[in-house]
């Protein structure tokens, strides 16, 4: 059963890398991870794209450590595993958000902060590419966020050139859902860190999942509609980006 498993996810992956030009030839590619099990499932299935590609490709982990007191070890262990070097960019902004700023909302800040280490770091590593572990139930939960609180339909898209960092940011895992992470990380047993940030989980977006659970609950199709409307109204452009 589970050769047709990791068949049938890997195709889907390998479709939107084509679809939407997400890897070329050469590139060096920035996977953003954390230790969770969305990051966990890019570094497995990035490792499986690359082990079968046609062409050549360079993969890059980069975690921010944001000064939290977290423990590391189970991934770097499991980078070594995947032969995916790790590189560990050290931060102050656990420091920055609650005890410079004293955010009361400090998510917003706390992920801004974060992309720009990130995208720092990735060029400072001589990559071209940064490869996030959104799949799609991020993306309709954001799609729903943008709509009641922007007034705007839109959400992220698959692919996007920073032109101030001259980066392409890409998501390989946006059309497949959380349910085939979960169940992929349970498969090959990931090893997970648990987010010892002090407001985890207590967000906007966990109030934009039971939205997302009341449709797909009742209409089964729903992320599948999702996906061809992303398509059709042209949100979700197909195609690479001029090198």
């Amino acid at each position: 059963m589970a050769p047709n498993y990791h068949k049938w996810f890997l195709s889907d992956v390998k479709k939107t890398i084509i679809k939407y030009g997400m890897i070329q030839p050469g590139d060096r590619i920035a996977l953003g991870v954390s230790g969770g099990k969305d990051s966990s499932a890019l570094l497995y299935i990035l490792s499986q794209v690359r082990a079968h590609a046609p062409f050549p490709f360079f993969l890059q982990a980069i975690l921010v450590d944001q000064g939290f007191e977290m423990d590391f070890s189970p991934l770097e262990r499991y980078c070594t595993e995947l032969q995916i070097p790790l590189h560990i960019e050290k931060s102050q902004i656990s420091r920055v958000v609650f005890e410079i700023r004293k955010e009361k909302n400090p998510c917003s800040l706390c992920a801004k902060l974060r992309r720009g280490v990130l995208h720092k770091a990735a060029q400072d590593l001589g990559c071209n590419r940064v490869a996030l572990g959104h799949h799609l139930d991020d993306a309709v939960e954001t799609f729903f966020m943008n709509f009641l609180f922007g007034g705007s339909l839109n959400t992220f898209r698959p692919h996007t050139y920073l032109s101030r960092r001259d980066l392409y940011l890409i998501r390989p895992l946006i059309s497949i859902s959380e349910k085939t992470i979960i169940s992929l990380a349970r498969l090959e047993g990931f090893p997970l860190i648990s987010n010892t940030c002090p407001v985890a989980g207590e967000t906007m977006r966990k109030k934009m999942r039971e939205i997302t659970a009341y449709f797909l609950a009742r209409y089964p199709v729903f992320y599948q509609r999702f996906l061809t409307a992303m398509d059709k109204s042209g949100i979700w452009p197909e195609g690479s980006f001029p090198a």
